[in-house]
């Protein structure tokens, strides 16, 4: 979704990127080569960008972890979030996305230790996953056709895990699908997103 980033960047709204683990043990690069690479995304972007403690490949909704991110959540208070679709191929991801639902809630408990003032975002919005080809049908379509070459640009930034791995296709094939859902909705480039709630349109302003 990072045609999406770039779009809300854009339009001065502040957007936070929560990376839950620091990606290691992964095959190509290190941690230290991963922050760099992920904080010059997060530059292209325009976004600023955290990472937090929980483990790489032993992700879990635990309390412990709903608490750290509800935490994030009221130190950020965002209007909306954005977590990984509910089904992939990646136990993490699946993990991450039961999480953000659990944190989510959390963060309006009162009477509870977790830091910082109750607040509960309006929506969870779901980007689709890439490690298994799910054709889900999309609840809307949002036009990246300004940013489609940003996007790029930030994931280009990620030389350890495409270029210096030999995947740069994978990066086309990403161009393309984003091309394909914005023939679909009548434009250059979009990227689809899913929401458990139904977005209620409030013609022309947008989605509530």
């Amino acid at each position: 979704m990072g045609g999406t980033v770039a779009s809300l960047t854009q339009k001065n709204i502040q957007v936070r990127i929560l990376d839950l683990t620091n990606g290691e043990p992964t095959p190509m690069g290190s941690p230290e080569i991963r922050a760099a690479e992920s904080a010059r995304a997060a530059e292209i972007l325009k976004a600023e960008r955290r990472t937090l403690d929980m483990p790489n490949r032993y992700l879990e909704d635990t309390i412990e972890n709903r608490k750290k991110l509800a935490s994030e959540i009221r130190d950020f208070r965002p209007e909306y979030m954005f977590a990984p679709y509910f089904d992939d191929a990646h136990p993490d991801h699946i993990a991450a996305s039961h999480l953000c639902d659990a944190a989510r809630f959390y963060a309006k408990l009162t009477k509870s230790d977790i830091p910082g003032e109750p607040f509960f975002p309006r929506r969870i919005i779901y980007y689709f996953p890439v490690h298994i080809r799910l054709r889900v049908e999309p609840t809307f379509l949002l036009d990246i056709s300004a940013h489609l070459e940003t996007k790029k640009s930030a994931i280009l930034c990620y030389q350890s895990q495409f270029v210096l791995s030999g995947k740069t296709h994978l990066i086309e094939h990403l161009m393309t699908e984003n091309r394909y859902w914005g023939f679909q909705g009548g434009c250059d480039a979009a990227e689809p997103f899913f929401q458990k709630e139904l977005p209620l349109i409030r013609w022309p302003e947008g989605i509530a």
